[in-house]
């Protein structure tokens, strides 16, 4: 039922892949195989609002894949399909069509009517303004599914058609006919401003100042987990995935912040963690909890034995951010450039015929922690960013200043970091301590 729900693969690339395939002697069984990842690849550029030949979507494609925590040969089977279709597009198909693939390289983000009115142009754009700014992928999917439900709102009209008009109506109906948060509607707001900025390249018309419904805002007050309750979900944790959750809670972190970390951002001899490329690029530097570093230490231990069991193999190193990836190739494989938290097995990169380690999934600690908090039967819902409220809650109750928790916590304003006056009562400390050495 899923497979039939995914993508389709041109019936003319179709017949020329099981033709290839025949001459190669492949078995009818693996044919099938290599046809499902072909439409799988197809589906994940479409989901991710990717261009199917771009030369970066097979590698993030192969990282989705290893994420997922498939086996080496199913990796190989994918790279090898993706790299036959980019083949078949680059020397069996008629010039007049090969531009029409790539012209629909965006095509697996709309569909043929959006395509038709150059909105096709406008996802293309977009991609290249988000990368020029060194947004996150992130920040892209979201800016890029918001306009796609734009596009459909407004009918798919021509972008250049498309007048302020058309976003106080949408605006206004996901807030009277959708009944979203006022967050959401925050959310698609700032994706439409992006896109008459600097994909569009008129910022005057864009005026919204009346003649929009905005969403009712509500009072938002954290959970807060007590002390006893972190402690009972850690010991229900293997490692790493209790060693990251004391860094959630014993250092404030964001889930991606603590998966992000690098070997290097840890200085012992300070003890100091420093957070490069927060929320907001920003960086910012806590104290490393006392009470974890022997289990710090032990664990990079582990990693260093990992790492040359890497260098053993065809192993090119870590994905490494893309301006020093580019500057400084050979670093990827300097132990100080590898993650903290590595991911369980390693990414084929099909291009360079070789495997890079990416680091932990996202996913995967947020089902360890799930499945801890069903296993503790706790009354409060909590999640990964639950303990990053715990880690300010505890720090006001214990009488830290307010701007303190918010320079540690990377908050630009410090209205933001004031809900937490909700949730405890506080006096005054100014020095910073992580709240796992109380």
């Amino acid at each position: 039922m899923f497979i039939d729900m995914m993508k389709k693969i041109p019936e003319h690339i179709d017949v020329i892949l099981c033709r290839r395939m025949k001459v190669a002697g492949i078995s009818y069984e693996l044919q099938q195989e290599y046809r499902k990842w072909l439409r799988f690849y197809l589906d994940f550029c479409s989901k991710y609002y990717l261009a199917p030949t771009d030369r970066e979507s097979p590698k993030q494609f192969m990282q989705k894949l290893s994420e997922k925590g498939q086996s080496a040969e199913k990796q190989k089977q994918a790279s090898h399909c993706v790299k036959v279709y980019l083949d078949i597009i680059a020397n069996e198909i008629e010039p007049a069509e090969k531009q029409a693939v790539r012209n629909s390289s965006q095509a697996t983000i709309v569909d043929a009517g959006k395509e038709t009115n150059g909105w096709s142009a406008v996802f293309k754009s977009l991609n290249e303004a988000v990368r020029l700014r060194n947004y996150s992928k992130k920040t892209f999917r979201t800016y890029a599914s918001w306009i796609d439900r734009f596009a459909g709102f407004v009918k798919n009209k021509n972008p250049e058609e498309v007048v302020i008009d058309d976003v106080k109506q949408f605006l206004t109906d996901l807030a009277v006919n959708r009944n979203v948060a006022a967050s959401t509607q925050n959310q698609a707001f700032n994706a439409l401003l992006f896109l008459f900025r600097h994909v569009f390249g008129r910022p005057d018309d864009f005026d919204v100042k009346s003649g929009v419904v905005r969403a009712k805002s509500k009072k938002y007050i954290p959970v807060v987990l007590s002390r006893e309750e972190i402690d009972q979900i850690i010991s229900k944790l293997r490692q790493p995935y209790n060693l990251i959750v004391k860094l959630l809670y014993g250092c404030g972190l964001r889930l991606f912040e603590a998966l992000n970390l690098r070997i290097q951002c840890l200085d012992f001899s300070e003890n100091i963690l420093t957070v490069h490329d927060g929320k907001g690029l920003k960086d910012r530097t806590l104290p490393i909890p006392t009470t974890i570093l022997a289990e710090l230490n032990a664990h990079i231990e582990q990693l260093r034995t990992l790492h040359s069991t890497d260098l053993e193999g065809n192993y090119l190193g870590v994905f490494m951010p893309n301006s020093t990836g580019r500057k400084f190739r050979n670093q990827a494989k300097d132990f100080s450039w590898q993650w903290l938290f590595p991911a369980k097995a390693l990414t084929l990169v099909p291009e360079e015929g070789a495997y890079r380690r990416y680091h932990l999934h996202e996913t995967h600690v947020q089902k360890a922690i799930r499945s801890a908090v069903l296993r503790c039967q706790l009354t409060k819902r909590a999640t990964a960013h639950t303990f990053r409220h715990s880690f300010a809650s505890h720090l006001l109750q214990a009488n830290y200043d307010i701007r303190t928790i918010q320079k540690m916590l990377g908050h630009t304003d410090v209205r933001t970091t004031m809900i937490y006056t909700n949730t405890v009562r506080s006096r005054t400390l100014q020095e910073q301590k992580s709240p796992l050495d109380f």
